[in-house]
C-alpha cells in the first residue's frame, strides 16, 4: 500500500479467524479452558451458550458438558462474571482482575450510584445501611460457598426489603434489595455466578464469594486485555475495539500505544495488530464448517462484520437489539442458520449461498451430527430468538 502498511485481506482474516477461533478441524482445543483462552472470554447471558461454543471448538465434543461443568464449578479455572459492556461472560479465572480493572470499576461505580440514588428515591434506607447488608451478606455466602438469593435472605432478612423503582415511569417496578444489590456486588467483582439450580441450560444460578485477586492499574489491565483480544482476534479496527470492550476512545488508544499495537490497512480502513503478529498467515487450504449458538464470541466479536457476514442475510440472523442467533459458517464466512426442533433435530438453512457447493453442505450436515449427538436428551432455546431460528424451529 502507497503509507507503507501490510494489507490484510478478508480471505487472510478468515484463515486467522479459523485457526484462532478453535473453529478449524485441526485447530480444536482439548478441554474448554483451551477454548476459553482462545477466545478471550465467552458470552455468559444464555447459560447455554458457554456450553455450545465450547462443544463447537473441542475435539471431542462428548466432552462438553462434564469438562465445561468441571472448569466452572470444581476446578474453577473458569469463571462467571460481568464484564465488558456491563455484560455476563465466562473468563480464565486468571484474568478476573485484569478484567476488574479495565473494564468493571467504572461500571459498578456507576451501579452502586444509581443503586443508592433509585433507594433514595423510594423512601428507602441510606448508603450505611446497605453497607451493613452487603457486609452481612457477603459474610452469609462465604459461610455457605454458594447460595441462592432466598438462601441469603434466611441469614440475612434485610434483602426481603422492597422499594420501589422508577416511581411514575413506564417502567416502575417494584425491587427487593437482594436483587439490586447481589447485582452491584457482582459487577463490583465481588461475587461471582456459581451452579445452576437445574441443568446446564438454566439460567438461575446460586452466587458465590469471587476468587480473591489482586487491584491493577486501570491502564496496565487495560494494555494487558486488549493485547490479548488483539492476539486472539486482530486485526481490528479501532470502532472493533471500542465497541468490544466499551471503553472511551482515548483508552482504546491509550491502550494500543502501550502495546506497541502495529497499523495495518483492512478493507474498511486502518486496522491494529500485536507488535508480533504483522506477518501473514498462510492458507493451508483446511475446509472447515461450524455451527456456532447465538451470542458466540466469534459472531459478536467484531463491530464491522462485512468480512464475514453479508449485510443482506443479517435481518434473519439477529434479532431486534442486534444479538446474533445461531449461525452456520463455512470457511470463515456465515452462511446460513440452525436451530433445534422439540424432537431434538438439529436443522439449518443456507442463506449465502456463494462458494458452498457439495463439499460444503456435506461438512455441514456432518457438524450438525455431531451436535446433534452430544446435546442427547436436552433441548435448547437461544435467550434471544431471531427470525431465521424461530421459523427453523417451529418446522419451517
Amino acid at each position: 500500500m502507497g503509507d507503507g502498511r501490510r494489507y490484510v485481506g478478508a480471505g487472510e482474516r478468515r484463515v486467522r479467524l479459523g485457526l484462532r477461533q478453535r473453529l478449524a478441524g485441526s485447530a480444536r482445543s482439548s478441554g474448554p479452558e483451551e477454548v476459553a483462552d482462545a477466545l478471550v472470554a465467552l458470552h455468559g447471558s444464555d447459560p447455554a451458550t458457554v456450553f455450545l461454543a465450547v462443544g463447537a471448538r473441542l475435539a471431542d465434543a462428548t466432552r462438553t458438558v462434564t469438562e465445561t461443568e468441571r472448569a466452572l464449578y470444581a476446578d474453577r479455572t473458569l469463571v462467571r462474571m460481568h464484564g465488558m459492556r456491563h455484560t455476563v461472560f465466562v473468563f480464565p479465572t486468571e484474568l478476573t482482575a485484569v478484567v476488574h480493572a479495565s473494564t468493571g470499576l467504572t461500571v459498578a461505580a456507576r451501579e452502586r450510584a444509581m443503586l443508592l440514588k433509585a433507594m433514595a428515591a423510594a423512601g428507602a434506607p441510606d448508603a450505611a445501611w446497605l453497607k451493613e447488608v452487603e457486609e452481612s451478606t457477603l459474610a452469609a455466602l462465604a459461610r455457605r460457598g454458594q447460595a441462592t438469593a432466598s438462601e441469603l435472605a434466611e441469614d440475612e432478612p434485610r434483602l426481603r426489603e422492597r422499594f420501589v423503582y422508577a416511581a411514575g415511569k413506564s417502567y416502575e417496578g417494584t425491587h427487593t434489595v437482594s436483587t439490586r444489590l447481589l447485582k452491584v456486588l457482582g459487577v463490583e467483582g465481588r461475587v461471582v455466578r456459581g451452579r445452576p439450580l437445574g441443568s446446564w441450560t438454566s439460567s438461575q444460578f446460586r452466587w458465590a464469594v469471587a476468587p480473591a485477586h489482586p487491584e491493577l492499574d486501570v491502564a496496565e489491565a487495560q494494555a494487558s486485555l486488549l493485547g490479548r483480544w488483539l492476539a486472539a482476534c486482530g486485526p481490528a479496527t479501532e470502532a472493533d475495539l471500542k465497541w468490544w470492550t466499551g471503553w472511551r476512545v482515548t483508552e482504546v488508544r491509550r491502550a494500543l500505544a502501550a502495546i506497541g499495537a502495529r497499523a495495518v490497512t483492512l478493507d474498511e480502513g486502518t486496522g491494529f495488530v500485536t507488535a508480533e503478529d504483522e506477518d501473514p498467515v498462510p492458507d493451508s487450504g483446511e475446509p472447515w464448517a461450524a455451527l456456532l449458538p447465538g451470542l458466540d464470541p466469534t459472531a459478536m466479536g467484531w463491530r464491522d462484520r462485512d468480512w464475514y457476514l453479508a449485510p443482506g442475510i443479517r435481518p434473519a440472523l439477529f434479532d431486534y437489539s442486534g444479538n446474533v442467533g445461531p449461525t452456520v459458517w463455512w470457511n470463515g464466512r456465515v452462511v446460513g442458520g440452525w436451530a433445534q426442533r422439540a424432537d431434538g433435530e438439529v436443522v439449518w438453512r443456507l442463506l449465502d449461498t456463494e462458494g458452498v457447493g457439495r463439499e460444503a453442505e456435506e461438512k455441514i450436515h456432518a457438524e450438525a451430527a455431531r451436535l446433534r449427538g452430544w446435546l442427547g436428551d436436552t433441548r435448547v432455546t437461544p435467550r434471544f430468538r431471531t427470525p431465521l431460528e424461530k421459523e427453523l424451529a417451529a418446522g419451517g
